[in-house]
């Protein structure tokens, strides 16, 4: 049996792809193939080469009834486990007859899949808490408290606490959700960023003095340009300034800069870097590169009672990329905070 139509047959397919004699053993792989498994390009038992029993089991079958098969293939690279669908299909032609197995890469279907469980439990996790507390206070309210102005007074409160915590949540959740529907349109309209982080820190000055905090902000003496949507540049640097006043501690000292970069190793290009550095405690290095994940926390029981959602900065990140910008963090221990945007320069 000539290997070269087979070969070239094979070599045609974008996919990992095995042709299997009735023998069960190799006839010919393509590159893909030989790169998933160097020993796929040996004329070997096909069961001495993908030693997966699910995946010769799909062979053997195929072989017998000659009708289409499937099964799993697992893959270690590194430390990394590739996933793949395979189908085994029964080949016929003038010269050869056997089973093809094409290998389909469905890892970033599964990981999809994934982050879609976990973020729907995340939703669930965090909407349940408080609905949970509000139900609590009700049925006090309905039985012991019936009669107790104080006892109303106080759960009261608290639901309206409870209540508006689940308003932000799903005030964010809508935002993160328009911002992902936006993130292919590059912006067209030119911002000042100067006037637009002034407004901001109008709006958060009662913050600042409720925290007993001091807020600076250095400009440059010709005001920058950026081409942005200032509705979502307005959301970015309210999200981080709120953020150092709240997490950076009673009396703490927050510094907004502006300055410019005539390259960016990232951008690749002229840069705008707008800095926003507290006096806080602080953060861990090690909670860092999480920072952007939806729903993370350093510390989560704080960060609820501070009003937190957990997706503040993951809203930041999503509108960043959107701008062609992105999110430097850079903090220690007891050395403060310091989140500076960077982005592209028009």
């Amino acid at each position: 049996m000539s290997t070269d139509p087979i070969q070239s047959f094979l070599d045609a397919i974008p996919l990992p792809s095995v042709f299997v004699g009735r023998n069960a053993r190799i006839v010919a792989a393509n590159s893909q193939a030989k790169a998933l498994n160097p020993k796929a390009g040996e004329t070997r038992p096909f069961v001495l080469v993908f030693r997966q029993p699910g995946l010769t089991e799909a062979l053997d079958k195929c072989l017998s009834t000659r009708k289409p098969q499937k099964a799993i293939y697992h893959h270690a690279d590194g430390p990394h486990s590739v996933r793949y669908d395979v189908t085994a299909s029964w080949v016929s032609g003038q010269d050869f007859e056997g089973v093809l197995l094409c290998f389909t890469d469905v890892t970033h279907l599964q990981q999809a899949d994934q982050m879609r469980r976990d973020f729907v439990a995340n939703v669930s996790h965090e909407l349940r808490t408080p609905l949970t507390a509000i139900l609590g206070f009700i049925e006090t309210l309905l039985g012991p408290a019936k009669g107790d102005p104080k006892a109303q007074e106080r759960f009261l409160t608290t639901m309206s606490a409870e209540a508006s915590r689940m308003n932000r949540l799903v005030g964010d959740l809508l935002s993160l959700s328009r911002v992902e529907e936006d993130a292919r349109m590059r912006p067209t309209t030119t911002t000042d960023l100067d006037a637009l982080i002034r407004s901001v820190i109008r709006n958060l000055s009662p913050v600042a003095e409720e925290n007993g905090a001091t807020l600076t902000f250095n400009v440059p003496d010709k005001a920058p340009l950026v081409v942005a949507d200032s509705d979502q540049m307005m959301q970015v640097f309210t999200n981080l300034i709120e953020n150092a006043l709240k997490y950076g501690g009673q009396g703490t000292s927050v510094t907004i800069s502006i300055s410019e970069s005539p390259r960016d190793h990232v951008l690749r290009g002229p840069a705008l870097l707008i800095s926003i550095a507290d006096t806080g405690p602080g953060i861990d290095p090690i909670h860092i590169p999480r920072l952007t994940e939806r729903f993370y926390r350093i510390d989560s029981h704080r960060s609820r009672e501070m009003g937190g959602t957990g997706l503040g900065l993951a809203i930041v990140k999503h509108i960043l990329n959107r701008h062609r910008g992105r999110l430097r963090v850079e903090s220690e221990l007891g050395q403060g905070s310091t989140f500076t945007v960077i982005l592209p320069k028009k």
